[in-house]
């Protein structure tokens, strides 16, 4: 099969590159590189089978003639960086919801109907449900992040039904693991390289938060492409477990050996949008036959080998 995957660079895409492409398939990749790494496509460049396209979603015109008429669409390229969105509010607007249709007119223009987005469980807001699952009512939105991520799930779904598209929409939790190069195993690794006897976190220690093995994450996403087959098809990903952040402090300091004095700033939460509590239920993918083959707590150890091993990943924020 043919794929495109907008955000190939990053983290989840260019694991899901290598991976589409170990299968025999062809894929060609779109990034601007705003985040994603070039390095990330070491592998995938050796194949031939595998396309590079370095674009913008936001230039439409590049976006459907770069597109072409592949079998199916990866769409995972976004702003992720929740803590800024007050201060960037366009910046959501713009890569996550008009980017998103962009990709969707591009794919219709092109007669491409299939395709699948990585959403994210933050679009729960502050659920008193817990283990949240697909259908829940939603919340009050808590995230300009979250917010443009829904919209984005609602143009897949008007897309599927008006012009006859097939959606598959991944509400992740956080991901974790290798080519992780954001999010508060990165940070806090970063600050304890500088200096490993003080520690500052965001929040009070208390957010509870679930994690999955990008792995684990991508056996996910091709099962339930490869079986689930209505019009929208909607999955929660992540682990049937949680932890503090408090618990992922001891153990990578344990991983570290090493023993800082812990300053938490921010109240309850670390920035506005934090959602201090998320947990989904992910009863729905695993009734396909999904299992998660790692604990948090051991893809937590994974990404902190792998960030030991790439220290070029924290050269490039200097």
């Amino acid at each position: 099969m043919k794929y495109f995957i907008t955000g190939g660079a990053g983290f989840i895409g260019s694991n899901l590159a290598d991976r589409l492409l170990r299968d025999g398939h062809q894929v060609t990749v779109y990034d601007n590189y705003s985040t994603g790494q070039e390095k990330f496509l070491d592998v995938a460049r050796n194949q031939p089978s595998f396309t590079f396209v370095k674009g913008d979603l936001l230039d439409f015109n590049h976006l459907k003639q770069s597109m072409g008429k592949p079998d199916f669409v990866f769409h995972l390229a976004a702003n992720a960086d929740v803590r800024y969105g007050t201060v960037q509010p366009r910046k959501d607007l713009e890569q996550n919801t008009i980017a998103t249709f962009n990709v969707l007119e591009a794919m219709r223009l092109n007669g491409v109907y299939r395709i699948a987005f990585a959403s994210t469980g933050s679009v729960y807001g502050e659920s008193t449900i817990f283990p949240t699952p697909e259908d829940v009512n939603f919340p009050v939105q808590t995230s300009l992040y979250a917010a443009s991520k829904l919209a984005g799930e609602g143009l897949i779904e008007a897309f599927c039904e008006g012009f006859g598209f097939q959606g598959y929409i991944f509400r992740f939790v956080s991901i974790l693991g290798e080519r992780y190069s954001h999010g508060h195993v990165f940070d806090f690794y970063d600050k304890l390289r500088k200096d490993p006897n003080k520690l500052e976190v965001l929040g009070d220690g208390h957010q509870r938060k679930s994690y999955l093995y990008i792995q684990d994450c991508l056996d996910a996403v091709c099962m339930a492409i490869d079986k689930a087959q209505e019009k929208v098809n909607i999955f929660n990903l992540g682990t049937d477990e949680f932890c503090e952040v408090n618990d992922s402090i001891q153990w990578i300091l344990a991983a570290l050996g090493v023993q800082p004095e812990i300053y938490y700033t921010g109240g309850q939460r670390g920035w506005v949008g934090d959602n201090p509590f998320i947990f989904l239920d992910c009863q729905r993918m695993r009734n396909l036959g999904w299992e998660p083959k790692y604990s948090i707590r051991e893809s937590i150890i994974r990404t902190l080998i792998f960030l030991q091993e790439n220290q070029w990943l924290f050269e490039l924020r200097c």
